[in-house]
């Protein structure tokens, strides 16, 4: 039987779907994982776009930030800058249980598949596949080109799990906010983590 990661390393890229990440994050840490918070610079760009959120720059900011809003305990929560190379995520001597990139860019995707570390995210899912832990990329883009699928496939070769952010409708969603958590559910499923966010097949109303 399967237990819950007791630490998963969570990477918000530039992809859009910022909502998704910030839905895990508040899933992962109501669930009582310790998490390991990384940005790209990118994702905060997208997180003021698509949400109206204005992220601090600065990881020990932006961790206070958090756990002030979502109510984290002590030890809980940590963000790590981009190049914070002492960082936990950045060793195969300390890793964490999981890793999750969402959204995940088609940049980050690329530079993953091909054993690119220049920056703490692609050097944590890098410590991922070199350990064979459980690495998830949920990429969120449409079309996808022949090189994104090639990318997708040679990660998954590597036991890297491809979860699209393509959110079914059999659940019958009446908002944004249950598609949203459709595509978190799935990754919670990925994690061995239980929820309670959606019904599951033939439980639907």
């Amino acid at each position: 039987m399967h237990t819950a990661p007791k630490t998963v390393t969570l990477a918000l890229s530039g992809a859009s779907g910022m909502a998704y990440g910030l839905r895990l994050l508040e899933c992962l840490l109501a669930a009582d994982v310790r998490v390991y918070l990384l940005l790209s610079q990118a994702a905060h760009v997208v997180a003021k776009q698509e949400l109206g959120i204005a992220l601090p720059a600065r990881p020990c900011d932006l961790e206070g930030q958090l756990r002030e809003s979502l109510g984290v305990r002590d030890g809980q929560l940590r963000v790590f800058g981009r190049e914070d190379w002492n960082a936990p995520v950045a060793s195969g001597s300390n890793p964490a249980d999981a890793m999750v990139v969402c959204p995940c860019s088609m940049g980050t995707l690329a530079a993953i598949a091909h054993g690119l570390a220049d920056n703490l995210i692609e050097r944590a899912a890098d410590v991922m596949l070199k350990e064979r832990k459980k690495l998830v990329l949920v990429p969120r883009e449409a079309p996808f080109s022949t090189l994104h699928l090639e990318n997708m496939l040679a990660l998954s070769r590597m036991n890297a799990v491809i979860l699209p952010a393509n959110p079914g409708f059999y659940h019958r969603p009446r908002s944004i906010e249950d598609v949203v958590d459709f595509i978190v559910a799935r990754i919670l499923d990925q994690l061995d983590i239980a929820h309670a966010l959606i019904p599951r097949w033939a439980e639907a109303e």
